[in-house]
């Protein structure tokens, strides 16, 4: 906020100067006769000594037994983690080399399969039955030719009809307890 101030000037301590008595140094003249003013020695304010509160230390009393077991219980616990650690380190690394077995076993697999596949051979086993008499080859006659252009269809033969409404229930209740009988005879 400016105040309202108007026509004076703002620096009004340097006005009585003139700019012709200025010589460009910063130290001041002194005039004759003007006594030197000497410095005032500074009194330092008393510095007051902290008073510390005392305060009373414990002695270094025994460990607590909850402590201790809590301790041990760490130390157990970090030791079975490391085990765990290396034995699954030493599964990983059986589940490696049997991933290795089995990409091994598979391609032995198919190298026996093609040989029991050359081994029964059909022209060679049709060949050495027909040699020894075991198997014949059919003649003209016996050869028949089934048609299955027809659609398919069944008959039953010596069913028994049903008989509906309490008669009916009845009997099929009398057929599950006799086929049930018969099971287990």
């Amino acid at each position: 906020m400016a105040r309202g101030t108007k026509g004076k000037s703002r620096n009004t301590g340097y006005a009585r100067i003139s700019y012709e008595s200025y010589d460009g140094s910063a130290v001041r003249r002194l005039e004759q006769g003007t006594a030197v003013p000497q410095p005032r020695p500074q009194v330092k304010p008393k510095k007051r000594e902290v008073a510390r509160p005392r305060i009373q230390v414990r002695e270094a009393g025994s460990l607590s037994a909850f402590a201790a077991v809590g301790f041990l219980a760490i130390g157990v616990f970090s030791v079975l983690l490391l085990f765990s650690y290396v034995q699954l380190h030493q599964i990983s690394e059986e589940v490696v080399s049997l991933r290795g077995e089995i990409s091994e076993l598979q391609s032995q697999e198919n190298v026996l399969r093609a040989r029991y596949e050359q081994v029964y051979d059909l022209a060679a086993i049709e060949e050495a039955m027909i040699s020894t008499g075991r198997m014949v080859k059919p003649q003209y006659g016996q050869i028949i030719y089934v048609d299955l252009s027809e659609p398919d269809s069944v008959t039953f033969f010596d069913q028994e009809e049903r008989a509906e409404g309490a008669a009916g229930a009845i009997q099929s209740f009398r057929s599950i307890c006799t086929d049930i009988l018969e099971y287990f005879k």
